[in-house]
Parts: structure tokens; sequence; C-alpha cells
């Protein structure tokens, strides 16, 4: 728990936090509705990675990454190095055609290509998804306020925490539009990462972990079953199976980055496609620092807490963050006033984007498409600011109703379980509608309906049947894993679009060009899949150290890239994008083969 604050810390936590809506009301913009929905299309490269890893990266992470590496291990960084094979597919395959359409909302693209059906019932799956991660956003602000100022002059209650944050972020969400929300995300991600880079620069720096390589040989001296500097752990694993983590995940990945109305939009918001594409790569690259200031900061604070304390102190997940605040950052110099600072604006970071995404699809999707077709640019900024109004309340009551802020509970995982129900059908329909010709508009329907259906259903027969085999249990556990659960149904509902669109076409339709996107380049992917197979069977097979695999990887992979511009090589290649996601590839891959 932490001590009571210092002066300077009080008055560096309140400095910061101020700064923030403040921030959001200058520079927001709302004379029309594509400045108060996308910006005016006005944001450079660096505003949409900035916004982009603010709305990414929020407390969830700060906390929620670093109790799973505190409880479980290493094995959650898939959760971000995993991320950027979304980011890219994103960034080469629906945003050209996102930005060609010039759609406000990924609805309307389900509109151009199927039918208003389909726009409505992503609209309805996309509203129901914010409304649960807003529900969870609110409670674990108001839980990590309530923790972060015990014992302080600021001491808040669950419930007071829970209403400051929805103050806040109503102060320039409502008002501003998605400017103040890009300009305060830029400021939270500026704080979070110097919050985090503090934390553990302080945390690594103690004489019981000595670094990286301290922490590693620490782990390496434990038992093979209590190490946590492992990526891949087995497959009956309850949380981070590998199986799922390569499958499931990687679904989840593609619906967050290409699929996903709230980060989509800051991308729809560029001044081009180059400038967005840029952003969302730079956006990547700063993803795959949060395996070092949080999950690998978690794994080291299990181990000091060990040597330090004689044990974990019945340290709850979720809470150990706080409580490595309060052993490593020394008192008196305001960085404790800071990094809660940072904690603060962490907690905002995703919540006012979920708001800003929720009104544009009620304004644009609900009111202006069903009730009010002439609706005015004033109108529809008005019925926005009235719907972040409602959707705080009733999220903010939810939170307060149906979550316990004394949970011991890995909370990330929760919210990654909870989601998981809605994504898959979502993510088929947009899939086979942009690249293959023959996806009905009855196929999406029936996806988008039966998907979570058969989520929830997959769920209980496995949980009360398969799983009470012995072989399978033995194989996946007795519970199903959700990412298993995910990979299960996204497969379901490829087979279901498939089938539907085959026995009931969308007869006299021809399907606008634009709505499609090119073929992937199947040959170097093939290319580049069959040598890292044979990479990792060196590394199985001890013929080859993991690191030196993970270079040869790396280099295979960023070499492709190089080869596949040789005929259009730019004239300044620090303004190609490509040149960047060659290397954020073979970061990736090295990464993968760090620790087996």
């Amino acid at each position: 728990m932490l001590t009571s604050l210092t002066t300077i810390d009080i008055i560096v936590l309140l400095f910061f936090v101020a700064i923030m809506p403040l921030t959001g009301l200058l520079f927001g913009k709302k004379d029309s509705s594509e400045d108060y929905f996308l910006a005016g299309r006005s944001l450079r490269w660096w505003m949409v990675a900035g916004s982009i890893f603010g709305t990414n990266v929020n407390s969830f992470h700060l906390i929620g990454m670093l109790g799973i590496g505190f409880s479980v291990g290493l094995a959650q960084s898939h959760y971000e190095i995993l991320a950027p094979a979304g980011a890219l597919l994103l960034c080469y395959v629906f945003l050209p055609v996102y930005r060609k359409l010039k759609v406000y909302t990924l609805s309307q693209y389900l509109e151009y290509r199927y039918d208003e059906k389909a726009r409505l019932l992503y609209t309805v799956l996309m509203i129901t998804l914010i409304v649960v991660q807003l529900v969870a956003g609110f409670y674990i602000g108001g839980r990590t306020l309530r923790f972060l100022l015990l014992n302080t002059p600021l001491e808040i209650t669950y419930v007071q925490g829970i209403a400051l944050m929805a103050a806040v972020t109503c102060s320039y969400t409502m008002f501003g539009g998605l400017n103040s929300i890009v300009a305060t995300d830029n400021l939270q991600s500026v704080m979070m990462l110097l919050a985090g880079l503090i934390v553990a620069f302080l945390t690594f720096s103690q004489p019981e972990i000595g670094g990286l390589s301290g922490l590693m040989k620490l782990d390496a001296n434990l038992p093979r079953e209590a190490q946590k500097m492992h990526m891949y752990l087995p497959t009956d694993h309850p949380d981070l199976p590998w199986s799922g983590v390569l499958t499931g995940l990687l679904i989840l990945h593609v619906f967050y980055y290409c699929n996903n109305q709230y980060l989509v939009q800051r991308t729809l918001a560029a001044t081009s496609d180059n400038e967005a594409k840029i952003g969302i790569i730079a956006a990547s690259f700063l993803k795959l620092l949060i395996p070092l200031f949080s999950i690998t900061c978690g794994i080291a604070a299990a181990h000091l807490f060990r040597m330090r304390f004689g044990g974990l102190r019945n340290v709850l997940p979720d809470d150990a963050f706080l409580q490595l605040i309060a052993t490593v950052v020394p008192t008196g110099y305001g960085l404790i006033g800071f990094i809660l600072a940072g904690l603060c604006v962490a907690t905002f970071s995703s919540i006012d984007s979920m708001m800003n995404a929720a009104t544009t699809l009620v304004s644009v999707d609900v009111y202006k498409k069903y009730l009010n077709p002439a609706a005015t640019d004033s109108q529809m900024v008005r019925t926005a600011r009235i719907t972040i109004g409602v959707v705080v309340v009733i999220t903010a009551l939810l939170a307060v109703l149906t979550y316990d802020p004394t949970s011991g509970s890995n909370f990330f995982l929760s919210v990654s379980n909870r989601g998981g129900y809605f994504t898959q059908g979502i993510v088929v329909a947009f899939m086979l509608g942009i690249w293959w010709r023959g996806a009905s508009s009855r196929g999406a329907i029936a996806t988008l309906v039966a998907a979570p259906l058969f989520a929830f259903g997959i769920e209980a027969f496995y949980n009360a049947q398969l799983g009470t085999l012995p072989a399978v249990q033995a194989l996946f556990g007795p519970k199903l894993n959700f990412m298993h659960r995910v990979f299960l149904t996204f497969l379901f509902s490829l087979g279901v679009h498939a089938v539907v669109s085959r026995l009931l076409p969308d007869r006299n339709a021809k399907v606008a060009a634009d709505t499609l996107a090119p073929g992937l380049p199947v040959r170097q992917m093939l290319l580049v899949a069959a040598c890292l197979g044979g990479l990792v069977l060196a590394v199985f097979n001890g013929w080859l150290p993991s690191v030196a695999a993970g270079a040869v990887g790396a280099l295979l992979t960023f070499g492709l890239f190089l080869y596949e511009l040789r005929k259009t090589w730019p004239a300044e290649p620090v303004r190609d994008n490509r040149v960047y996601a060659g290397a954020l590839c073979g970061l990736v891959v090295f990464l993968l083969f760090w620790f087996p």
C-alpha cells in the first residue's frame, strides 16, 4: 500500500491531471460533424500514432498486464508482440478501402458492401461491446483511483473514483469531439510512457534484481514450473496456452485493429493514406515497449517481493503495480505524484475514445440514418453530446452495480474473455467481404447473428461434456480457454458465411470494386512461413539457439520487404511506410524467438 503522499507529490499529481481536460478543451474543434467525429481529416502521422497508443494502452496495461506478469509470466507479451499482425492488415488491406469510401463509421462500409441490415447489426454489436468495455474501464479506473489515493489527503471511494472519471472525460469529449480526444491521447501517451519507464528503471535498478540479465538469472534458478520468463505455455494452461495465443488471439488482434470503430476512427481522420499508415506502424513500435515496462516489471516485482518480504504478502495481481510503486519509488521528489498522474490519465485514455466511437455510431448510423435523414451538422453534434451523457450514466452505474472492487482475478484477461463472444462474426463479415466477391449480404447477416450464439454454446458444451473426457482434458484442460473458443467460433463463422453465401447469393447485385481489397502476396507469405517453420524446428531440436534463430528470422523478414521494393524503390525511403513495416515485422519475429 502506498505511503502518504508528500505535498510535492500532490501538487504534481493535481497539475498533470488538470492539464488533460484543459488540453482537450483548448484543441477541440466542433464547427461541423466532420470536425467533431473525424477531426476534419487533418491528423498527421505522429498524432495518429499517439492517439492509437493512448487509446490502446491504458490502465489495463499498466496495472493489468503487470499483474499478469506478476502472477503468470512473460507469455502475456503476446498481446503486444502479435498486435502488429492486425496493425499491418489494417495498413495494407482494410484502411485503403475505408478511406477510399470516405466513411465515418465501419458500419457504413458494411452497407456499401452488403446492405442496411448488416450495417445495423454491426452497430448494435459494436455498441454492446463498447458498453461492456466502458463498464470494465470505469471499474478498473475507480478501483485504481481509490487504491492509489488511499491514506492520502485526496482519499476517495470506489464510487467517487468512477464519478471523477466520468466528469473529467465528459468535460472535453462532449464538447471538443475527436480533436480533443487526439490531443489528450497524445498527452496521455507521453505521460504513460514516462511513468512506465520510470517504474521499470527503478525496479530493475534494485540490487535484488540487477537489471534484465539479473532477472533472467533469478528466473532460471527456479524450478521449471515456477519460471515466468517463457513465452509459450502448455496447451492446457488455463490463461495463456500457446495454441490459443497463435490462433484465437490473432483473431482478436485482427478485430481490434481492422474492424473496431473506436481505434480505426482516428486513422480515418489522417490527412493521407501514408500519414495514417506511418502512424499505425509507429504506434505498433511503441506497443513493443510494453513487455519491458509492464510485463517483465511484474515478473521482477514477484521476485523482489519474495526476496525482500519473504513472500508475495497476499498481493492481488491487479494491485501489484501500486505495491511496486510503494516499494521502489523514492519519496520527496514528486516522482510518485507524476507516476500516479500517469496512472490517472491512463484510466481516461480508452474511455474517451470509446465514448466518441459510441456517439459516432449512434449519431451517424441510428439518428441520421433512421430518425432524421436531413439532420444538420448542429443536430448531429447535439445528438452526439446527449448520447455521451446517457452512455456515461448507464455504464458508470453498471460498473458500480456489477463489479466487485476487491476482486482478485486477472482483470485484463477477464475483459478479453467477455469481449471475445461478439467479435468473430464481425471479423469474418469484413474479411470475406473485402476479399471474396461471392460473399453475400445474407451470409454476412447469418454470421453476425450466429457467431455469438455459437460462442456461448461451444463453451457450455465443452465445459459440460468434452472437458470431462480424459484425452481432451489432458490436451486443452477441463475448461475451454477463451482463445480456443474465439478460434473455434471464427472457423464456425467462416463456414456459415461461405455456405449461406453459396446457397443464397445476392442476385442481380454487382459488388463495387472499391469495396474490395487486392489479394495478399501469398507466395511471399508462404516463403516466410516455411523459413520460420524451419527455424522453429531447429530451435526445438537444439540445432540453433533461440536468439540466433530470431536474428536469422528477423533479417529474412526485413530482407523480403526490401526485395518487394526493388522495382519501385522510393526516392526518399524515409517517407515510405513499407520500410518501417519491414523493420517492424523483423523486430516482431526476433521477439517471438527470444524467450521460447
